[in-house]
């Protein structure tokens, strides 16, 4: 078996980070489908080809909310936390080879993370832009996007209006002000480590003294 691997919601302020691995027997058996980085893909397209993905291939998900990413950040960086992330994902398959989305600007440096974190022999290739570059890698990307959003979405059912959960969106800066304003903390979907968040809280209870 060979896999890819990729993560969704690295970057966000709020809920979850999720890496997906999906892995085949040949990059021939994805052939047939219209698999892209997800980022680039519809919704409707992304849902679609996550019913087939999880049909007709191996699916390994490792999910870490925003309580247990603030937990980790006081041990280790980001970087090394998506690694780890991305080695548990990876041996929930246990492939002979792995292609993975690097995450630090160094992508063989990243790989040898990744393999460091493996109980088992695995050839892992690490290079930026994997999901755009290896269909294996844009079918894990679809896996974890549609999982994060599912996610978001249920979060939404339960604190209202928030958005997408990341720093550049107008609407969930507002709702993460707004809870601040209201209940004097973060609210626990929050990533309290992240500086958005911090700042977000000083200014809000400034602001509100």
């Amino acid at each position: 078996m060979i896999c890819g691997v990729d993560e969704a919601g690295k970057g966000s302020v709020l809920g979850p980070m999720v890496v997906a691995a999906v892995g085949c027997r040949a990059t021939e058996d994805l052939a047939a489908l219209p698999i892209r980085d997800s980022k680039v893909l519809r919704p409707k397209q992304r849902e679609v080809l996550y019913e087939i993905l999880f049909h007709d291939f191996s699916i390994s998900i490792v999910t870490i909310d925003a309580a247990e990413i603030d937990e980790v950040r006081t041990r280790m960086s980001m970087n090394e936390c998506v690694a780890k992330l991305h080695a548990e994902a990876i041996t929930g398959l246990q492939p002979e080879s792995a292609y993975v989305d690097a995450c630090d600007v160094n992508a063989e440096r990243y790989g040898r993370i990744v393999a460091h974190h493996l109980g088992f022999p695995c050839k892992i290739i690490a290079e930026h832009r994997a999901d755009a570059r290896y269909k294996i890698v844009g079918a894990a990307s679809i896996v974890a996007k549609v999982t994060r959003d599912r996610a978001i979405k249920e979060l939404g059912e339960q604190y209202g209006k928030i958005g997408s959960g990341y720093p550049s969106d107008a609407v969930t800066i507002d709702f993460l002000r707004d809870y601040i304003k209201n209940y004097g903390s973060p609210p626990p979907c929050a990533r309290r480590s992240w500086k958005t968040v911090a700042n977000l809280y000083q200014t809000t209870m400034q602001d509100f003294s």
